[in-house]
């Protein structure tokens, strides 16, 4: 694992925790579809911009499909 992915990784560990403790107790709810809906839409953000709003680079370098791609901007309204 590289420095960059260990820094992600940690990054996203230290906020899960706060976010425990946030709750203070209480039972989170649907965090999965939670966290994912909060990192897919910087991160397709992002791609889009370095790949210079070329959806058809984008989805290769995210390994997806380029109608799926399509599909989960218009879901983040990010087209």
């Amino acid at each position: 694992m590289s420095a960059k992915e260990t820094n992600i990784e940690e990054c996203v560990r230290h906020n899960l925790l706060r976010y425990f403790e946030d709750l203070g107790g209480e039972a989170p709810d649907g965090m999965y579809d939670m966290l994912v809906r909060v990192v897919e839409k910087p991160l397709l953000e992002v791609v889009m911009q370095q790949a210079g709003g070329n959806q058809s680079r984008a989805a290769e370098w995210l390994g997806l499909n380029r109608n799926t791609l399509r599909k989960k901007l218009v879901q983040h309204r990010l087209i």
